[in-house]
C-alpha cells in the first residue's frame, strides 16, 4: 500500500511532517514577481511563473528533510488553466526529487461522479480501450458526506492502484465544531461517527506497516478529540494541518502519534513558505530560511514523540 511508501519515508528521514505548498502570490519574494510580470505582465501566466521559481526553490531546499509535500489545489485552481499547468509541473517536479504527494482537493460527490473525481488523482482515465494516467499523485483528501457510496470509487482505486486517501474527521478551522462536533441519536459527536467509518474503510487495506489506505484529516488544534480519534482509528495515519500558523504546536500534535512514534504526518505549509518574512532574512533566502524553519518543526515534533 502507498502508505508503507509514506511511512518508509518518514522513517528515513526521521521527519513527521509535511510541507504544504499552498502559494499565494504575495508569500512570492518580489524579485521573482518582478522578473515575471517583465516578461509576461501582470498576467494569470505572470503570476504562474512567479510561482512555478518559487516552488521550484522551495522544493530543493526541502527535498532531503521532509518525507511529502502537500500542494492545495485551490491555490492552483484560482490562476485557471495557467494554474492547472504550475499544479501539474509542481507535482511532477516534486516526485523528480522523490517526495511523496498528498494532492489537498477534498474532492467527493455520489457515483460516477466520485468515480470520475478518483480516477482524474488516483487512478486512469479509459480512452478507448486505453488507460491513462491523469495525475497520478500518491494520495488526496477526501470529503466523507456523501458516504460509503461516495468513498468506496477512491478505496477502490487506492487498492487497483497502490494510492491512499485522507478523509476528513475533524478539521482545524475554528468553525469545524458547527457539524463536527454535533451529537448524534447514538450519543456520539460526528466527527466519532465519522471516524467509525473510517477505521471500517481501512480494515482491508492494511499494509506492512500495519496502517491502511484510507487515513483522516485530524487538526492539530484540537487535541482532545484527536486523543478519541486516534482509539477509534488505530490503523489509519492522520493528516495534521493547523501547526504553526493556525496556533498548533508539538504538544497539541502528540495526541495524534501511536505509541510506536508513526501514525501522523504534520502539516507546515505558511509556516515554512513564508519563513523568510520572519527575522532578518533577505527575500534571496526564502529557501534557505524555509529548509531552516523545516529543520526545527522536525526536531519540535521529534522532542515530544
Amino acid at each position: 500500500m502507498s502508505v508503507d511508501l509514506l511511512v518508509q519515508k518518514i522513517k528515513e528521514k526521521s521527519n513527521p511532517s509535511v510541507a504544504g505548498l499552498d502559494p499565494q502570490i504575495s508569500y512570492v519574494p518580489q524579485y521573482i514577481r518582478e522578473k515575471a510580470y517583465k516578461e509576461y505582465g501582470k498576467t494569470l501566466k505572470g503570476a504562474c511563473e512567479a510561482i512555478w521559481e518559487y516552488n521550484k526553490g522551495l522544493i530543493d531546499a526541502l527535498y532531503d528533510v521532509v518525507p511529502a509535500v502537500k500542494p492545495q489545489s485551490a491555490f492552483y485552481e484560482m490562476y485557471g488553466l495557467e494554474g492547472e499547468a504550475l499544479l501539474h509541473k509542481t507535482i511532477q517536479y516534486a516526485k523528480e526529487k522523490g517526495l511523496y504527494i498528498i494532492l489537498d482537493v477534498k474532492r467527493n460527490d455520489i457515483g460516477t461522479t466520485a468515480a470520475a473525481y478518483s480516477k482524474a488523482y488516483l487512478g486512469k482515465t479509459d480512452i478507448d480501450g486505453e488507460e491513462v494516467e491523469a495525475l497520478g499523485v500518491d494520495c488526496v483528501t477526501v470529503n466523507p458526506f456523501p458516504g460509503t457510496d461516495g468513498v468506496k470509487p477512491f478505496i477502490d482505486d487506492c487498492k487497483l492502484y497502490d494510492k491512499s486517501i485522507f478523509v476528513l474527521a475533524k478539521m482545524s478551522n475554528p468553525s469545524s465544531g458547527e457539524i463536527q462536533d454535533l451529537i448524534t441519536d447514538s450519543g456520539e459527536h460526528v466527527y466519532e461517527k465519522i471516524a467509525k467509518y473510517i477505521d471500517t474503510w481501512n480494515s482491508d487495506t492494511i499494509g506492512k506497516s500495519g496502517y491502511g489506505a484510507v487515513g483522516a484529516v485530524v487538526g492539530a488544534t484540537y487535541p482532545e478529540q484527536a486523543q478519541v480519534l486516534r482509539k477509534l482509528m488505530p490503523k489509519s495515519y492522520f493528516l495534521v494541518p493547523g501547526y504553526g500558523a493556525q496556533g498548533g504546536g508539538a504538544e497539541g500534535v502528540k495526541p495524534c502519534f501511536n505509541s510506536d512514534g508513526l501514525g501522523a504526518i504534520v502539516n507546515s505549509s505558511r509556516g515554512i513558505m513564508c519563513a523568510y518574512k520572519k527575522g532578518d532574512w533577505k527575500e534571496e533566502q526564502f529557501a534557505e530560511a524555509a529548509r531552516k524553519e523545516a529543520i526545527r518543526m522536525k526536531e519540535d515534533l521529534n522532542s515530544v514523540l
